[in-house]
């Protein structure tokens, strides 16, 4: 990863630590309010979208899935999240199955597991665009987060844990000079367990405020914050319904990249922002002129 993309959008350490603190699910589904049909779901179904049923046993592999790679626990909310997701995936399947992509040769060199994804990549790419980014939206973007770097940053390391007790295990174990990224490994839930711990590089802008901490929640930014480079905070951070063991590997000066430097990758970041909210309108759209049971 490039340091304009480390030091400008901050994205992946926003991902990991909302990954694993507090996970949520961003779906081209979600600006739209699915109609229902008051009519019963056959045996099996977990929606019925035109006719077409979403089995069950996808949602139930979904959320197994989510819940294995992020240790979120499977809640309502999380499969009706994701409920609405394999909605938003069978409405766009059905739009690629009528304009016959199946039959496109980019599509039919998938193996039939791939196909259906390869068959709606294709159709978004025909059919859903977005507008163009500016130059000038690109230079408000690299103000405004330039803004918000503070003076030196931060290169922490996370453990996320289930409970208060495995915490002070994973804690008494870092004291007693276990390695950081085996412990993380043995114990850790979500990213940090894939990770060994690691995260990127992160910049505050002091003193902390709510909603100015890159999508890192504020008593996590705290903590990170109050270390000396190789220091472990004292007592596990209660984060949500999990624990987290937190140590600060390093801090250095903040070292803010020129514009020229960031300016693509911003651009790219921008663009991808641009679809997604294109892709969410267009599933909108075909989900009012459907017929959804659920």
């Amino acid at each position: 990863m490039s340091r304009s993309i480390r030091a400008l959008c901050l994205l992946s350490f926003a991902s990991v630590a909302m990954s694993t603190l507090a996970p949520t699910l961003v779906h081209a589904a979600e600006a739209a309010t699915l109609p229902s049909a008051a009519a019963a779901l056959p045996a099996g179904a977990a929606a019925l979208v035109n006719g077409q049923v979403v089995p069950q046993s996808a949602l139930d592999t979904a959320v197994g899935n989510v819940v294995s790679r992020t240790g979120a626990p499977d809640t309502p909310q999380l499969r009706a999240a994701l409920k609405d997701d394999l909605i938003a995936r069978e409405l766009l399947r059905q739009q690629a199955v009528l304009g016959h992509y199946e039959q496109r040769p980019e599509v039919a060199q998938f193996p039939d597991a791939e196909k259906t994804d390869a068959e709606i990549r294709a159709w978004i790419l025909d059919n859903v665009h977005a507008p163009k980014i500016t130059d000038s939206e690109i230079k408000s973007r690299y103000e405004s987060v330039i803004a918000t770097f503070g003076k030196e940053e931060y290169k922490p390391e996370v453990i996320a844990v289930a409970d208060e007790a495995t915490a002070n295990t994973v804690l008494a174990a870092v004291k007693g000079g276990q390695p950081f990224a085996e412990l993380a490994r043995q114990y850790g839930i979500g990213a940090t367990k894939a990770t060994g711990g690691e995260m990127p590089w992160v910049s505050f802008k002091l003193p902390l405020t709510e909603g100015n901490t890159h999508g890192v929640p504020l008593p996590l930014a705290q903590v990170i914050t109050s270390l000396a480079p190789g220091a472990t905070a004292p007592q596990p951070l209660q984060a949500g319904d999990g624990w987290l063991i937190v140590r600060l590997e390093n801090k250095r000066p903040m070292q803010v990249p020129t514009y020229d430097s960031a300016k693509e990758d911003i651009r790219r970041q921008l663009q991808d922002e641009a679809m997604q909210a294109a892709l969410g309108q267009r599933v909108a759209e075909l989900a009012r002129s459907a017929t959804i049971v659920e």
